[in-house]
């Protein structure tokens, strides 16, 4: 075999290997995220912890009303009578923060002001639950339900159990409105990052 034929035979099946290993974690992924089922809530919470997401034009966009609809429904079922509304700027042409305006969306849905915290800071999911958590400590909140879509619950419910949620509760929602096939493949990337990431914060490389 010539050192030509050898190069050649080495590189395939680097790229046979590496799409095995990239078909099998995406498999695992996958099954992390369809692992995780929402709680159903027995008794009432201290608070609700909405997820943020795109606003349009500074409104909800339609898949982050679908979440604000959600914890709508827990708060109108007595489940908790708070919120914690969590989304820093996202970059999509709004000029408010994601906790800004989805304040606004609910509380033109009729909820008082007084029952809303808003954090306008985070830019992930992580910042969104540490973010929230300092405010929980705040107000001297102890249990949450954290209120995402289904394709989202497993990274939210693993990030809540890394920053330390006392017993963390995710109620979720499915998605009528988001194109789930990409969704779902970009959830792998970012729960892929959320490893990396939370590795890297145990040991001390990023804080």
């Amino acid at each position: 075999m010539t050192k030509k034929s050898r190069i050649k035979r080495n590189i395939s099946l680097f790229l046979l290997v590496s799409i095995i290993v990239g078909v099998c974690w995406t498999g695992y992924i996958q099954w992390k995220i369809h692992s995780v089922s929402a709680t159903t809530l027995s008794e009432p919470v201290d608070v609700g912890i909405v997820l943020g997401a795109s606003l349009w034009d500074n409104r909800p966009s339609p898949a982050l009303k679908e979440r604000l609809d959600h914890g709508l429904r827990l708060y109108r079922q007595g489940l908790f009578d708070t919120f914690i509304v969590t989304g820093g700027m996202d970059g999509n042409g709004s000029t408010i923060p994601e906790g800004e305006g989805m304040k606004r969306y609910l509380i033109a849905q009729g909820v008082p002001p007084a029952d809303i915290f808003v954090e306008d800071k985070a830019r992930s999911t992580y910042e969104n639950l540490l973010f929230s958590q300092k405010i929980m400590k705040e107000k001297g909140f102890q249990k949450a339900v954290i209120v995402t879509h289904v394709y989202h619950g497993a990274r939210a419910l693993d990030i809540a159990r890394f920053t330390g949620y006392d017993y963390p509760q995710i109620s979720l929602t499915e998605s009528r409105v988001m194109f789930m096939p990409w969704h779902k493949f970009r959830e792998t990337l970012a729960y892929t990052n959320w490893l990396r990431q939370k590795w890297m914060i145990r040991f001390g490389m990023i804080d």
